[in-house]
């Protein structure tokens, strides 16, 4: 799909240093003594179908796979058709060590899919993708009343405040706004910094993104490498357009910068990293889901309230960063940000704790993984009643051996 080196290496890396991962979904599925003479046991669904995305070919996978296998569940995974090398490895590896016939593969595109969803023989389909095939898949499972776990898009806000560190709000705001060429469902898509220090903020902003060269993802001084598609590229580009259009100010990359890289770089599709600066509310780059290397900014007053709506203002909620000199003033902020996560001072996909479930609110998600709230989305609960505390004890301790 065009990821360059070292985040392919970083997403494989990851990926098979599941240690404290694996021990936590272990515990998730432990049976629970309760009320003296019950005994709560998890029931497994049966098949898990893992339909996975092309961003995280690989780590997206075992998000989900494990889990579920680790929950008593056989997976049929179907990687994406566009980087379906990836997900063939990925599945292979669980194959490895698993009996024969617990972890199936299904390669193909979208109607490959839809069939696999709606098979009689599946019953949870755990999901990560758009919002729209997320919306199908739904409307699928609808008739078999099937588990679903979905994570679905998002557009999500990064707010600055006046008394924020602005090294570090503008650093990680870069960073998180064109890691794998924008193309992370939690990415930074929207950029809220408060007027007072705008100035300053974009300064930095540039001055770091300008280190954002577009090339070959094999070379080591490329931090940028071709988007997944023609298609996805010309969302890219129709987005920033229209941004420019609608009043906003292109202070790097932008359209002469991707007709320049069209012709240096014409085996790829790629974008150049760009920041724009005053980008209207209501814009099209601030409703829909970009998936690109852009560093949309929008002012505001620097008012909590407003921070708040601005962030709010969004048919999605995955995820969000609040940066602030403030403990308190972060609390109170995050508190009223409806998503599923958010992040204060910090990207929250990186720093969270293996026991936070990764949940989306509004249109970003249904269900939701990861935490041991989520991994018991794969399996059902079923209380075990017996007549006395005495023979609930002894069936507990047999069961925990």
């Amino acid at each position: 799909m065009g990821k360059i080196l070292s985040e392919a290496t970083e997403e494989v890396e990851g990926a098979a240093d599941k240690d404290e991962f694996v021990r936590h979904v272990r515990a998730a599925n432990e049976c629970q003594l309760i009320g003296g003479s019950s005994i709560l046991v998890r029931d497994a669904h049966g098949v898990v179908a893992v339909c996975a995305p092309w961003n995280f070919p690989v780590d997206e996978i075992l998000l989900l796979a494990i889990p579920a296998l680790a929950a008593g569940n056989a997976v049929v995974v179907k990687p994406s058709e566009v980087a379906p090398l990836s997900g063939q490895a990925a599945v292979e590896a669980l194959q490895a060590g698993l009996p024969s016939g617990l972890v199936g593969l299904v390669q193909g595109d979208g109607a490959v899919g839809q069939r696999l969803v709606e098979s009689p023989l599946v019953d949870m389909v755990a999901m990560t993708g758009s919002s729209a095939t997320g919306k199908r898949i739904m409307s699928a499972c609808a008739g078999g009343l099937k588990r679903l776990v979905l994570e679905l898009g998002g557009k999500d806000p990064f707010i600055v405040f006046e008394d924020a560190d602005l090294d570090l709000a503008a650093k990680d705001a870069v960073a998180f706004s064109l890691m794998n060429c924008g193309q992370v469902c939690c990415a930074v898509e929207r950029v809220y910094v408060a007027e007072a220090v705008q100035a300053a903020f974009e300064e930095r902003v540039v001055a770091l993104a300008r280190g954002y060269v577009a090339g070959n993802g094999l070379d080591s001084g490329s931090k940028i490498g071709p988007m997944v598609s023609a298609s996805q590229r010309k969302v890219v580009s129709s987005h920033v357009e229209s941004a420019i259009a609608e009043g906003a100010t292109c202070l790097l990359g932008g359209p002469a910068e991707a007709e320049r890289l069209a012709g240096a770089l014409p085996h790829g599709h790629f974008y150049p990293a760009t920041v724009l600066s005053g980008v209207p509310q209501g814009a099209r780059i601030t409703a829909e889901e970009t998936f690109g290397p852009v560093v949309a900014i929008t002012p505001f007053d620097g008012e909590e309230a407003t921070a708040v709506a601005l962030a709010n203002d969004s048919e999605y909620g995955l995820s969000a960063c609040v940066y602030t000199g403030s403990a308190a003033k972060g609390a109170r902020v995050a508190a009223r940000i409806k998503t599923g996560q958010v992040g204060i001072n910090n990207w929250p996909l990186i720093n969270a704790a293996a026991q936070c479930p990764w949940a989306g609110q509004k249109g970003s998600g249904f269900g939701y993984h990861s935490g041991e709230d989520g991994w018991r989305q794969f399996s059902s609960p079923k209380s075990l009643v017996y007549a006395t505390a005495e023979e609930a004890e002894a069936v507990f301790r047999e069961l925990v051996k």
